[in-house]
């Protein structure tokens, strides 16, 4: 599914009605460039699961953990040099336990992604304006 946004907030509602949709186990692999609004996806996510903390980035902390009626794991690892660093956060734990998993820049290990997954792709079209995203989301698995 391919899906339209012209700000932020707009990408978060289509995360919102998207983590509609997600179970306990799921996994929802994000990938964009710099500032194409995974965070703002991920938020998104986290008011869908009924979480109402602000969400940021872990980009120097890899994990943050958010207590909703569907907890959210939101990893980030853009700074992650190996995939076999994430086990040693306990990665395993997390992925297909009993919240949802959403992984900024999981490109970066996906020797050890989940065969079954959540794959978005968020694209900047400065062409059409700043905020215009294009956000892909494929079922995989």
């Amino acid at each position: 599914m391919i899906y339209k946004s012209n700000s932020a907030r707009e990408t978060e509602n289509i995360a919102k009605a998207f983590a509609k949709t997600l179970n306990r186990g799921d996994t929802v692999c994000l990938d964009g460039d710099l500032g194409a609004g995974k965070t703002a996806f991920t938020a998104g996510i986290a008011k869908g699961l009924g979480i109402d903390e602000y969400i940021s980035s872990p980009t120097f902390t890899i994990l943050n953990c958010y207590s909703g009626y569907i907890p959210l794991y939101h990893f980030d690892v853009y700074r992650i040099g190996d995939s076999s660093e994430m086990y040693d956060i306990g990665f395993s734990e997390y992925v297909s336990g009993d919240g949802v998993t959403v992984i900024e820049w999981s490109e970066i290990i996906s020797d050890i992604l989940p065969d079954s997954r959540y794959e978005v792709k968020i694209t900047k079209n400065l062409d059409i304006h700043d905020d215009f995203r294009e956000i892909s989301i494929e079922k995989r698995g």
